[in-house]
């Protein structure tokens, strides 16, 4: 086993252990799922795990069977053990760090790069390269990744250095607590700023998909705003209230602004009438969806501080930009002239 791959120090034992109150809407359900539920810093592997080696606790008494009913108002306490992810290998891979302390790192993801690897993908993700960057995260679930963005989405994301960092990091994410706010170039112009309140869940027939669902789908609310306009396109700012998977992507199209690139929700064909040969083949070319996380805003684990930071568009998004900035001067040229020569 690799210094990369063997459990960091920890620090105080107390840091490890957790307790939570069973809530009404989890009565009655067995312990492994209410376990998963309010402890989602861990998988419902780990925590079943856990369970039968008797780190879970019911009222005081250990509790070593997952299917134990619990019951609302009940105690669930957990004495947590580190762990070293021992199936994803350190890889050298250069990282953009926005940030670094001993509790957290900010990271500014390049798009094209994987969060974490999944089906097919065993390598080249981020979830490496932290590994490499900051072999103590051997130590914590997913390398410290508490929430992810899209292969193709670029921007921030906050990573835990520590157990104790990724137990506080969690429960803030699934309270909505961090503040994170994208750009996006949807197809469309928009003139006002609004919110989509729509619940996300898996496509009922294409299963790579997410979709808005009328039932059994999970709250997703995004709010957004116009930040510049152009002919037949828009730059927004879209700040997340939930973070549900593809949310931004699904709710844009939802409305009938999918973003520029994406393939999967509609954004790659090409709208717009009279459009400039040269701008149709750059929106034609976009190699990804145009969406990027440009502002993360979170209490700091350790200090209790409000923290926040900022990573402009890379330069694909901005070149796409002046693209869609040169056609509407030309657009604006155009209409003045027209009406120049109709007043003569």
């Amino acid at each position: 086993m690799t210094d990369a791959q063997k459990p960091a120090a920890t620090g105080d034992e107390e840091d490890l252990r957790h307790s939570r109150e069973v809530p009404d809407e989890l009565d009655g359900q067995r312990l492994d799922v209410a376990c998963a539920k309010l402890f989602d810093a861990w998988s419902r592997a780990r925590l079943q795990a856990w369970i039968g080696e008797g780190r879970v606790r019911l009222n005081g008494a250990p509790a070593d069977k997952p299917r134990l009913p619990v019951h609302a108002g009940d105690l669930l306490e957990l004495d947590a053990e580190p762990e070293a992810d021992v199936t994803v290998r350190p890889e050298a891979i250069a990282l953009d760090i926005v940030h670094r302390d001993k509790a957290i790192a900010v990271i500014n993801k390049p798009a094209g790069l994987t969060v974490h690897p999944g089906a097919g993908v065993s390598s080249g993700t981020l979830q490496n390269a932290l590994l490499h960057h900051f072999p103590q995260t051997a130590a914590v679930p997913r390398a410290g990744l508490v929430h992810r963005l899209d292969k193709d989405t670029s921007g921030l994301l906050v990573v835990a250095l520590t157990l104790p960092a990724h137990a506080k990091l969690a429960a803030a994410i699934s309270e909505h607590a961090f503040r994170r706010e994208y750009d996006a170039i949807v197809h469309g112009d928009m003139v006002a700023g609004g919110t989509v309140d729509a619940p996300i869940g898996r496509h009922p027939r294409e299963r790579v998909k997410m979709a808005v669902l009328e039932r059994g789908g999970r709250e997703a609310v995004s709010h957004y705003r116009v930040h510049e306009r152009f002919p037949a396109h828009t730059h927004l700012r879209v700040r997340l209230e939930t973070g549900r998977t593809h949310q931004i992507r699904v709710h844009m199209a939802h409305i009938k602004h999918p973003i520029i690139g994406d393939a999967t929700y509609g954004g790659d064909v090409v709208r717009g009438r009279g459009m400039d040969d040269r701008l149709r083949h750059v929106l034609k070319a976009f190699p990804r969806q145009a969406l990027h996380a440009r502002e993360l805003e979170l209490t700091h684990p350790v200090s209790g501080k409000l923290i926040g930071w900022t990573a402009e568009p890379p330069q694909d998004m901005q070149d796409l930009l002046a693209a869609l900035r040169e056609e509407a001067a030309a657009s604006a040229a155009a209409v003045s002239s027209k009406a120049t020569r109709s007043r003569g």
